[in-house]
């Protein structure tokens, strides 16, 4: 069965449905956890694959071989750093990236011209370049540094637009998941790290904020005025989760899909570059973020803010008229139960009948008592519809 999107937009939008998003928050919450520990655990064992840029060293690229075969080039280097295990890549169809230990002048020259009769081509297609370890510990700090910045003014922009703090911590509790999700999916992948994947995962810190500020918003509408609201406070935050929810999911399969599009030609196509490193920061983080956006920072927000006073009262108030409405439509239905039960009786033959009939009562069998004798049995009168012919 084909689902239309669009009719089930409306109907969570004017709460016809309702999904159970922050009611099972709890749910979400393990979910998340559960998966953070298991690519974390993995990440741990693997270890992260940081590029030249962050450790330093060496980098040869050879472009135009013939052959593409990475035992050539590994075997080249062994012989000039026996104990040295270079990272070859292959770049596209018809170039390769071998890296390697900081190497001196000399020892730069050398191996470019062995690694050049190696593929059978010129020196001058063999290129080499080298990366001081002080520049990768710069890129590292400045890193760091950007997303601590970035966190701080979206913490403060956002406590200042909601007019409400545990909003702004709430947001930064999704967005804090994001960060770790995507960065235990990057190293758990085994995908080099580079200075491209510091811009992707600034990047999606961007897309995650917007995803949630979307929902955060709804929430603000549905809970401007508290006191009149209908239902409690958690069905307020509950009802704007599910009235942006089909939202969010086509903002991210329209971001995914070019996104995704970069990923396999940067991964399968041109080989390891930036494109990729950039991409798959970006997918992993698009998915974490819409994922938080709806199923973990509403169910934060409701968390830190359902011992607010005026939310007590609200929703203590809310639980005793529902109670109150529960109790008179019990007695409402025990009246009528009881109405219906007076109005029936059972005759003296015990056959279900009316206790009246034109008008006219039916007597009531009298009850025994004691152990005198049975009074004697009335006939009722009866009465007939059946109008007499004259």
């Amino acid at each position: 069965m084909r689902i239309n999107l669009s009719r089930l937009g409306n109907d969570l939008h004017s709460g016809v449905r309702t999904l159970p998003i922050v009611s099972r928050r709890r749910t979400w919450y393990l979910i998340s956890v559960a998966v953070l520990v298991i690519l974390g655990s993995i990440a741990v064992v693997r270890g992260p694959n940081l590029g030249i840029e962050f450790t330093g060293g060496s980098e040869f690229q050879v472009s135009g071989v013939a052959t593409t075969d990475q035992d050539l080039a590994r075997d080249v280097v062994r012989e000039h750093l026996p104990g040295n295990e270079p990272k070859i890549t292959q770049l596209g169809g018809s170039s390769l990236r071998i890296q390697t230990e900081q190497l001196s002048s000399d020892e730069t020259g050398s191996l470019a011209g062995d690694l050049a009769s190696a593929y059978g081509v010129t020196t001058e297609q063999v290129s080499s370049s080298f990366i001081g370890p002080t520049w990768g510990a710069d890129v590292t700090w400045t890193a760091l540094r950007a997303v601590l910045v970035f966190l701080v003014l979206v913490g403060t922009v956002m406590a200042v637009y909601f007019r409400n703090i545990k909003a702004s911590v709430a947001a930064l509790v999704a967005l804090v998941h994001d960060m770790l999700l995507t960065a235990a999916v990057y190293v758990a992948v085994g995908f080099e790290i580079t200075p491209a994947t510091v811009i992707g995962f600034l990047t999606i810190l961007g897309y995650s904020i917007y995803d949630t500020v979307v929902v955060f918003d709804k929430v603000r509408e549905n809970t401007a005025d508290i006191p009149a609201m209908p239902g409690t406070y958690e069905h307020a935050v509950e009802r704007a989760a599910n009235q942006t929810l089909v939202r969010s999911i086509n903002t991210s399969v329209v971001a995914l899909l070019p996104v995704g599009s970069i990923l396999v030609i940067g991964a399968f196509v041109l080989g390891a570059g930036t494109l990729k490193d950039i991409a798959l920061s970006l997918f992993v983080g698009i998915l974490a973020g819409t994922y938080s956006s709806i199923f973990v920072a509403p169910g934060v927000l409701v968390d830190l803010r359902r011992r607010e006073p005026a939310i007590v009262a609200h929703d203590a108030e809310v639980t005793g008229r529902t109670a109150r409405t529960a109790d008179r439509a019990g007695a409402t239905r025990s009246a009528a139960t009881a109405v219906v039960d007076d109005e029936v009786d059972v005759d003296v033959d015990g056959d279900a009948s009316d206790d009246t009939d034109h008008g006219t009562v039916k007597p009531r069998p009298l009850a025994r008592s004691g152990s005198g004798p049975a009074p004697a049995r009335q006939q009722p009168r009866r009465s007939t519809r059946r109008r007499r012919r004259s």
